[in-house]
C-alpha cells in the first residue's frame, strides 16, 4: 500500500485549532481553500481573517503546497493565540483595576488618625469658620492660629487672617474710631440766632 507524507507535513506546521481545507476541482485545475479556526479565541475580530487560497494542478500543489502554507498558517495561529491572550490580559487588568479602586476608596473613607497638633489646627479653623458665618469677623480672626504655630500652614493662615481683617476695622486691637460729626452750614433759622460769631449772645439784640 502506497503511503503519503501529507499528514506528517501537516502535523509539522505549528498551529493551534482546526485547519479546515476545501478542495475544488475545475478540470485539471485545483483550488484549495484553507481556513484556520481557534475556538479558544474569544475575539470576534478573528472572523475577519480571510482563508488562504492556492490554485494549481495536482502536480504543482504536491510540489509546493506545504512550502506555501506553512508560514501563513503559523502566523494566523500565532495571531489568534495573541488575540486571546490580549483579551485575557484586558480582563485581568479590569479586575485588578477594580480591586485597586476598591482599596483606594476604602482607604479614602477611613480617616487617618490625627495627631494632637493637627486636631488643634482643624478645631481652631472650624471655630473661625463658624464665627465668620455668623458675621463675627473680629472673633473669627482671633480664632485663626498664628502662622508661627503652624509653619507648614503659614501662608494659608496669613491669607485667612488678611481676608478676615478686611471685613472689619483695620484697628484690630483698639476701639473703633468715632466718626466726627459734620455740622451743616448755617440755615435761615441759624441766621436769626441772637449770637455773635463767637457764640456769645449779642447784647444789642432784644433791647
Amino acid at each position: 500500500m502506497a503511503t503519503t507524507n501529507f499528514f506528517a507535513h501537516a502535523a509539522a506546521i505549528p498551529f493551534e485549532g482546526c485547519l479546515n481545507m476545501t478542495i475544488r476541482k475545475d478540470g485539471e485545475q485545483l483550488t484549495v481553500s484553507l481556513l484556520l479556526q481557534n475556538e479558544g479565541c474569544g475575539d470576534t475580530a478573528k472572523a475577519h481573517i480571510p482563508p488562504l487560497i492556492l490554485k494549481g494542478t495536482a502536480k504543482e500543489l504536491c510540489e509546493g503546497f506545504f512550502a506555501a502554507i506553512t508560514e501563513p498558517v503559523a502566523q494566523a495561529s500565532a495571531l489568534l493565540v495573541n488575540m486571546e491572550q490580549f483579551l485575557k490580559g484586558q480582563e485581568a487588568a479590569k479586575k485588578h483595576s477594580a480591586m485597586e479602586k476598591k482599596k483606594t476608596d476604602k482607604a479614602e473613607k477611613t480617616p487617618a488618625p490625627a495627631d494632637p497638633k493637627t486636631a488643634k489646627y482643624f478645631e481652631a479653623m472650624a471655630k473661625a469658620d463658624a464665627l465668620e458665618a455668623e458675621g463675627k469677623f473680629r472673633e473669627a480672626w482671633m480664632k485663626v492660629p498664628r502662622p508661627d504655630e503652624f509653619p507648614e500652614k503659614a501662608d494659608e493662615l496669613r491669607k485667612r487672617r488678611a481676608s478676615l481683617s478686611q471685613k472689619f476695622s483695620p484697628d484690630l486691637f483698639g476701639a473703633e474710631q468715632p466718626t466726627t460729626e459734620q455740622r451743616e452750614p448755617n440755615t435761615d433759622e441759624d441766621a436769626t440766632d441772637d449770637r455773635n460769631a463767637e457764640g456769645i449772645p449779642d447784647e444789642g439784640q432784644g433791647e
